[in-house]
């Protein structure tokens, strides 16, 4: 797909991998939705600096948990352009709990992650299929992890609900094609704020310790997971129910 004058929505870009997708986007020339729960400022800014390219932005508040929201963004997109080419779905929550502690979860923690991780990006791909398949060649990104791969990451409820994403993105991609691309990215561990605030003083030395123990002696950044996330968009022709693991290779060793 050419990206220039194309439309995409990306959840959850105010900042990180959102924020890093928007951007690329932006700067092959495509306007971009960007989707924000709680950093407004943060928000405006992404917007700033994909608008440096040339392109229009809309910046949305949204809670993709809430059916509503995603209308309500949805409805704002079609407004301001009259179509949508591409759904980025990558707002995500998780609560950080080591797997041996099984009582650190309660019901209510998956149902608060499965919301947002699950529910969210279904919710979005409902509101967004009329339009999408109004194009030839519309594609859906899920970013989903390598938690929901092998069982591993922040918490055993944040592992399920992305091995239930990656799942939806089979099941999705089997009745919505042939208009609707559907595929799923699934990084390792992504260095930044998110990881540092959740992990805490152990962030610098897992990370050296991924790096170290990985064939290409890389962890993943924001901008490195959405170049994956964009040639999805842009590429990938025959390629739709796919999932894609990002972690330099770690999943190897």
């Amino acid at each position: 797909m050419e990206l220039a004058d194309k439309v995409v929505i990306v959840t959850g870009s105010s900042s990180g991998v959102g924020a890093a997708t928007v951007k690329l986007l932006a700067s092959k020339g495509c306007h971009v939705v960007i989707n924000y729960a709680r950093s407004k400022e943060a928000a405006f800014e992404v917007a700033s600096q994909c608008e440096a390219y040339g392109v229009q932005t809309l910046v949305h508040k949204a809670d993709v948990a809430n059916d509503a929201d995603c209308q309500s963004m949805v409805a704002a997109t079609l407004n301001k352009w009259g179509i949508i080419n591409g759904l980025v779905n990558n707002a995500g929550t998780t609560k950080f709990v080591p797997h041996n502690d099984l009582d650190g979860l309660e019901k209510a923690d998956f149902f608060d992650i499965y919301g947002v991780n699950v529910v969210g990006p279904y919710q979005m791909v409902r509101a967004c299929e009329q339009a999408l398949r109004l194009n030839t060649a519309a594609s859906v990104v899920n970013v989903a992890s390598v938690a929901g791969v092998r069982g591993i990451g922040s918490s055993i409820a944040y592992a399920a609900s992305k091995g239930a994403l990656i799942t939806m993105t089979q099941s999705l991609a089997r009745v919505l094609g042939p208009q609707i691309r559907v595929n799923a990215v699934c990084p390792g561990f992504i260095a930044g704020d998110w990881l540092a605030q959740g992990m805490g003083p152990a962030y610098d030395q897992i990370k050296a310790s991924l790096e170290n123990s990985a064939p290409l002696k890389v962890t993943c950044t924001p901008e490195s997971v959405a170049e994956s996330i964009v040639y999805f968009i842009e590429g990938h022709s025959v390629i739709t129910g796919q999932h894609i693991i990002l972690d330099g290779g770690q999943c190897l060793v």
